[in-house]
């Protein structure tokens, strides 16, 4: 009985010291090199980047984002061959990634404690509006560049529109931005789950706080060797998470690598604040890519009207690719083409060319490669030695 119970212990305590090897560790075990980097936001919060130089000191750079409750372990989980971030070096990039305010690894403030409420008080606004320039200003510093290309999944396309529309002169240090299951307007999202629960947004948002829980899903370390144990191969739990993953995101079984999901539970999720849930449920429920919604007094207080400002879209000039999928639960087809329209001139609408193809496969599908990275590459390569002339087409 001890020598079971020591075997499980040490097979949980091998669990949670592989979860906590987070993106520098999945880089060096795809034997590139990996440095760390914080940036400082203008509010005090403390980003860590990582980053995989290329060769060439000259080469151009690629700043890739994560979603929602993520982190930058997304761009490398794919691993050698197959990862956007291991393909982008190979081709000669200078590769950084992003992580936002409050995830498992941007949980720094130089005067805020995760603990204190204050620290989880902002949206993806905040994060579009301070997170984005700080790191972008960054990169752009200890490169010597002056342009990158921005890669962004889900959240990290919103926040890039909040920053590009409300602070557009960063427009201009953008060599292309591509959006990966691009996430704007929401009024038509398809995700049931998502959709029970947007409506009660405000009273979940305000009875969470009342109890102290500010914080969004954090990664803890039972959770994550719990999580390993039920979507491993040999699990009988597996089909419960592969359906958890269907049910928000979209069903999509032969793009899912189940052999992977152990893998993506050491990693996700890695946090968000509650607040950023709620915005995203103010969207759904409005139709509208807007502003945070205080209430009619909270909004008069800081937007001197009874409804939030909706994002000045118009303003962004830098070339956009909208990369979507038809079975995205999430990023509904219906509402990126609203966004194409609302968008400028130098816009390009884009299908995966595969049916059933939803709001995860940015990311993790096993086809992610040959369907989608290597047309993004194509176009960023494109941009790297003269910007060709704006345009507008869908395919």
């Amino acid at each position: 009985m001890l020598t079971a119970s020591l075997t499980t212990l040490l097979i949980t305590a091998g669990a949670i010291q592989r979860a906590l090897a987070g993106t520098e560790q999945l880089v060096k075990r795809m034997g590139l090199p990996v440095e760390k980097h914080r940036a400082v936001t203008s509010d005090g919060y403390v980003l860590t980047m990582f980053r995989i130089p290329a060769n060439n000191t000259n080469s151009p750079v690629a700043f890739l984002q994560h979603g929602l409750i993520a982190s930058s372990a997304d761009w490398v989980i794919l691993g050698p061959g197959k990862s956007l971030a291991h393909s982008l070096v190979t081709a000669g990039y200078d590769v950084w990634m992003g992580n936002f305010r409050g995830n498992t690894i941007s949980r720094k403030h130089v005067s805020l404690d995760p603990a204190q409420p204050q620290f989880w008080d902002f949206s993806w606004h905040e994060i579009g509006l301070y997170d984005l320039p700080a790191m972008i200003d960054y990169v752009l510093k200890k490169t010597g560049q002056k342009t990158l290309h921005y890669v962004g999944h889900s959240q990290g396309t919103t926040a890039f529109f909040v920053m590009a529309s409300m602070k557009p002169e960063y427009n201009s240090k953008i060599l292309s931005m591509q959006a990966l299951a691009p996430i704007a307007f929401m009024g038509q999202m398809k995700s049931p789950f998502i959709r029970a629960i947007a409506p009660f947004s405000t009273q979940i948002e305000w009875t969470m706080r009342m109890l102290g829980v500010n914080e969004l899903l954090p990664s803890h370390k039972m959770m994550i060797a719990g999580g390993q144990k039920a979507c491993e191969d040999t699990s009988t739990l597996q089909e419960v998470c592969v359906n958890v993953i269907f049910l928000i995101c979209g069903y999509d079984s032969a793009q899912l690598n189940r052999t992977l999901l152990p893998t993506i539970v050491q990693h996700t999720p890695a946090g968000a604040s509650v607040k950023q849930l709620a915005h995203y449920a103010q969207g759904i429920n409005s139709g509208r890519f807007r502003q945070f919604d205080h209430g009619v007094v909270g909004n008069v207080m800081n937007y001197g009207s009874s409804t939030p400002p909706s994002y000045p879209l118009k303003r962004i000039t830098a070339p956009v690719f909208l990369h979507y999928g038809d079975n995205d639960w999430l990023a509904a087809v219906s509402d990126v083409r609203l966004l194409y329209r609302q968008l400028g001139n130098g816009t390009r609408l884009l299908r995966v060319p595969e049916k059933q193809w939803n709001h995860l496969d940015f990311i993790y599908a096993t086809g992610a490669k040959s369907l989608l990275y290597n047309r993004v590459m194509d176009l960023m390569n494109r941009y790297n030695n003269a910007m060709p002339e704006k345009y507008r087409m869908e395919e």
